[in-house]
């Protein structure tokens, strides 16, 4: 069980009396019991156990690939421990004495591959073994492969200079120790992220090896192993290329800040500064979770993980208020998703977007501030409607003020502000994220409770390299399709057909791509994802004339948006099994949720002014591409809530809808019809509220 973060004033709440309910709906019963809200009645910050208890560890660990899947104890935890404090000193090392690429990539993997190795299990654990109460801990096959792992590693470094200066011509010891580096990086991929991603990897070395035989286009020359392995382990892509280095770099540093601010209680402070800000409306409840998702999304990053971490707090606070288990889970996921698109960590394919198209992540961060505030816009006005739907009933909280909280502890915000300042003082992202770190260890010791004690110190080192561990390998996999698209010429190929399928249209050429990222993420990690997405589909953008930024972007935002579509969506499936809810129905609620944002990224490749999305283009393009996709997100919210001054009939949520769409292609005549569309629905909708308002006074008027 992990700790609480339950905080530093949010300590009780209870139910302010029951209004009338909508005949006929039946939300999840309210226990009686204390333990009703214990998540947050505890009156010094700690969780009071009880039925509300969840295991956040053993729920990430079955919903969300990315997180450590075992619970060490005894010597293998003192171990891995001590090999991830390494990482995370070695990486912090590198920022300030950098070393050559082909030396530090392979050291850091060596590394990384090693306590995957122990950290991930090889396969499932009986119920024996669980009801036995049996450590968790590495089998001889595991420390076995965990000492292999150092073997081909070593190699590289003791000599590389050498060793990538052969890739043409490579040894026989080269060719072995490189084949056991695929070897190595597969196998940890399969413990992290499963057997397809792999599998993926296998299909296009097969692909490379046995190319004259694939009908045309897709037929190409034959490439020996020697070929392949030299391509991808000793040469600058592969293993090697930007996807690991983005690992190595951007996302163990940022894991390390996370796990650094979380241990100097600002997560504890994010929480209840979203249970305390809003007051006893019947739409509080739902705003706070949705509030307490952007923040914690702000340094986590991963969509099932801040999912897990709210559900367990905050769930008990939306069914006392009269959400329906899977329409509660259907807010958590939305929430926890967010995670992923929330500046200033975003998710790990932010990073790959800097490397990429050589920008800096503070330009990916600006990008991504807008599309945020509308994704998180749509889930608010849709939370708006639920209260009126289900008559949610407000509920009280007996917190310290919001401005007391922020007198307190608002300093916690200090550290997230810091990494953008100080990267528009022109300082790398590595650099400003280390002394962020820092700001968050100093500013520690304003809360006595969250002091970073040599303890602390040492623990969040552990868990800052641990939980880069799942990304790893999987940016090792991906470097490997990526070199073989390259070699191959594959990339180019793909991304030729889907402009000839589409006829040259830019819109059917983003419809068919955003199709293409969505299936395509339903079998990989988001991650991988967008890094295959980008070599066969960024290229098919750009040709239709979508600028490499925005078509970056749009690839982006499917990526992640794969985390809710069925039938793969692993954020409304952990947030179903912390509501007790029925896991399609959520499934399908939280889609509904988050629609806005899978309509949004076509703004910005449909028409040149859609680019305001991205801040850019100059401050009217800006301004003007904020007011109509708000106004989309709106009328599509609308669309899905059915409600706007009062309940919505079919017609006018249709009609409200199908006026969003031409919204989205930001040209002046596309965008009178749009405007004229949802003024339409909603002067029926207004018309009939009133002729319904007044068939209801006249009979009052005849008594």
């Amino acid at each position: 069980m992990t700790e609480r973060l339950d905080g530093n004033g949010a300590v009780t709440a209870r139910a302010l009396p029951p209004e009338g309910r909508k005949q006929g709906h039946h939300p999840a019963e309210a226990p009686a019991s204390k333990d009703d809200l214990g998540v947050i009645q505890a009156p010094k910050g700690t969780f009071d156990p009880g039925k509300d208890s969840i295991d956040e560890e053993a729920l990430i660990a079955e919903f969300e690939a990315e997180k450590p899947a075992r619970h060490l104890s005894g010597k293998p935890a003192l171990i891995v421990q001590v090999m991830g404090v390494a990482l995370s000193l070695f990486a912090l090392y590198w920022v300030f004495n950098p070393m050559p690429t082909q030396f530090y990539l392979p050291a850091f993997l060596m590394l990384g591959l090693s306590l995957t190795f122990l950290v991930y299990r090889g396969w499932g654990r009986s119920e024996r073994a669980k009801e036995s109460g049996r450590a968790d801990n590495p089998h001889v096959v595991d420390w076995v492969l965990a000492v292999i792992a150092i073997v081909p590693f070593m190699y590289i470094i003791s000599d590389w200079d050498g060793f990538f200066r052969r890739a043409i011509i490579p040894t026989y010891l080269d060719l072995i120790m490189g084949t056991i580096a695929i070897l190595l990086v597969l196998e940890a991929c399969r413990r992290t992220v499963g057997i397809l991603v792999p599998a993926v990897v296998l299909f296009f070395f097969a692909y490379a090896y046995f190319g004259p035989y694939f009908p045309d286009p897709f037929q190409t020359s034959p490439f020996g192993w020697i070929r392949l392995v030299g391509h991808n382990v000793m040469g600058t892509q592969g293993i090697f290329g930007v996807p690991t280095e983005v690992a190595a770099t951007y996302i163990i540093l940022f894991t390390i800040y996370g796990a650094v601010l979380g241990a100097s209680g600002a997560t504890k402070f994010f929480i209840d500064l979203s249970f305390s800000a809003f007051g006893q409306s019947r739409s509080g409840p739902g705003r706070t979770v949705t509030m307490a998702g952007f923040l914690l999304g702000t340094v986590s990053g991963s969509g099932v993980a801040t999912t897990v971490t709210l559900g367990g707090i905050s769930w008990p606070l939306l069914r006392k208020a009269g959400y329906p288990k899977e329409h509660g889970g259907a807010v958590l996921a939305a929430a926890g998703i967010g995670a992923i698109m929330s500046p200033p960590t975003l998710g790990a394919a932010a990073f790959i977007i800097a490397a990429l198209l050589n920008v800096s992540y503070l330009e990916v961060l600006i990008w991504a501030t807008i599309p945020t505030l509308l994704y998180y816009l749509g889930i608010i006005l849709a939370i708006e409607m639920d209260a009126r739907r289900f008559k949610t009933k407000p509920v009280e909280f007996e917190a310290k003020p919001v401005g007391r909280l922020l007198l307190r502890f608002g300093y916690h915000f200090s550290s997230l502000a810091a990494i953008v300042v100080f990267m528009a003082m022109g300082m790398t992202p590595f650099r400003a994220v280390v002394y962020a770190t820092a700001l968050a260890f100093v500013l520690s010791f304003f809360d006595r409770q969250s002091w970073m004690t040599p303890r602390r110190i040492w623990d969040a080192l552990a868990t800052g390299a641990t939980g880069a561990l799942s990304v790893i390998p999987v940016m090792a996999a991906a470097g490997l399709i990526v070199g073989v698209m390259t070699l191959t010429g594959l990339g180019l190929k793909l991304a030729n057909i889907i402009v000839d399928f589409a006829g040259g249209s830019l819109f059917l050429t983003a419809l068919f791509s955003a199709i293409s990222v969505i299936l395509l993420g339903l079998a990989v990690p988001v991650t991988a994802s967008f890094i295959i997405s980008w070599v066969i589909i960024g290229p098919a953008l750009q040709d239709v004339g979508v600028p490499a930024f925005a078509a970056a972007m749009f690839i982006f935002y499917y990526s992640v948006l794969s985390e809710v579509s069925p039938p793969t969506a692993l954020s409304p499936f952990a947030a179903s099994a912390i509501t007790g809810g029925k896991p399609i129905p959520t499934m399908w609620l939280t889609w509904r949720y988050t629609l806005s944002a899978f309509l949004v990224p076509f703004i910005f490749v449909l028409s040149g002014p859609g680019i305001g999305l991205l801040m850019q283009g100059g401050v009217l393009t800006v301004l003007l591409a904020l007011a109509v996709s708000a106004v989309a997100v709106a009328a599509l919210a609308v669309a899905t809530g059915g409600w706007i001054i009062g309940p919505a009939t079919w017609l006018e949520r249709a009609v409200i809808g199908l006026g969003s769409l031409p919204l989205l292609v930001m040209e002046p005549m596309y965008l009178a019809i749009g405007a004229a569309v949802v003024a339409a629905g909603l002067l029926l909708h207004v018309v009939r509220i009133r002729r319904h308002s007044k068939s209801l006074a006249a009979p009052e008027a005849v008594r």
